[in-house]
């Protein structure tokens, strides 16, 4: 069984093409998103028509939560409100908290993977790389998974803690690790050895093209949003 994660794709449409083409490649089973779908970037509603044309189910991220509830003013999330509209909105309204793969032949949650947007417990708190064991294992509480894949910090890593393989998918929009490189996560299930295993995948940003996008977009501040994306970090 192999499942690819993405997560934190941002409104970033044509960088979400891409990686989708290149999970194409791989001959996964599932392709589940993380959340932070939509605001930030140019194409808020070409992100959804494109996860739902696929039939791709995602969790809801911090983002997705405000953005339904219509609980942000900036001007960035005010304009991805407008052009997303009272569908769009329902549809961010309507995600799961989180979502179980269930391998074949197992009936114990401990062998299940996991995806949430930030943790296990809320859709806020980073499991940040740089957190000791005990930090991260505070958040974990008693969640029972082999593994968990998540976005959020925008930071890809891979890191087992208490038995726990996490792995930090994202992010397909806007990478915060220096480097404008679109992320994924492929999860396999390894039947002999009764585990999953997890790579990062790395695909080119198509950023000539998005730059396009976003200016004629008419989102705000389009050299804003365009210099923080090249620069790849917070």
């Amino acid at each position: 069984m192999k499942i690819a994660v993405i997560s934190d794709i941002h409104g970033f449409s044509l960088a979400l093409d891409r990686v989708l083409a290149d999970i194409d490649t791989a001959g996964v089973d599932r392709i589940i998103a993380a959340g932070d779908l939509c605001e930030g970037g140019p194409d808020p509603v070409g992100v959804l028509d494109r996860l739902g044309a696929r039939g791709i189910v995602s969790v809801q991220g911090n983002t997705d939560r405000d953005l339904a509830a219509e609980s942000r003013s900036s001007r960035p999330a005010t304009w991805a409100m407008e052009q997303l509209g009272a569908n769009g909105l329902a549809t961010l309204g309507e995600l799961p908290f989180e979502l179980r793969i269930t391998p074949p032949d197992s009936a114990s949650p401990a062998d299940d993977l996991l995806v949430v947007h930030a943790n296990p417990a809320d859709q806020d708190r980073a499991l940040n790389p740089r957190a000791s064991d005990r930090e991260i294992a505070a958040i974990l509480g008693d969640v029972q998974a082999a593994a968990i894949a998540f976005g959020h910090i925008h930071i890809s890593y891979i890191r087992e803690v208490n038995g726990i393989i996490l792995v930090d998918v994202s992010a397909v929009g806007n990478p915060k690790d220096g480097r404008l490189i679109s992320r994924w996560g492929l999860l396999t299930w390894d039947e002999a050895d009764r585990t999953w295993r997890a790579e990062i995948r790395y695909v080119d940003y198509p950023l000539e093209e998005t730059a396009a996008q976003v200016r004629a977009s008419g989102m705000p501040n389009p050299d804003k949003v365009l210099d923080k994306l090249t620069k790849a970090s917070y």
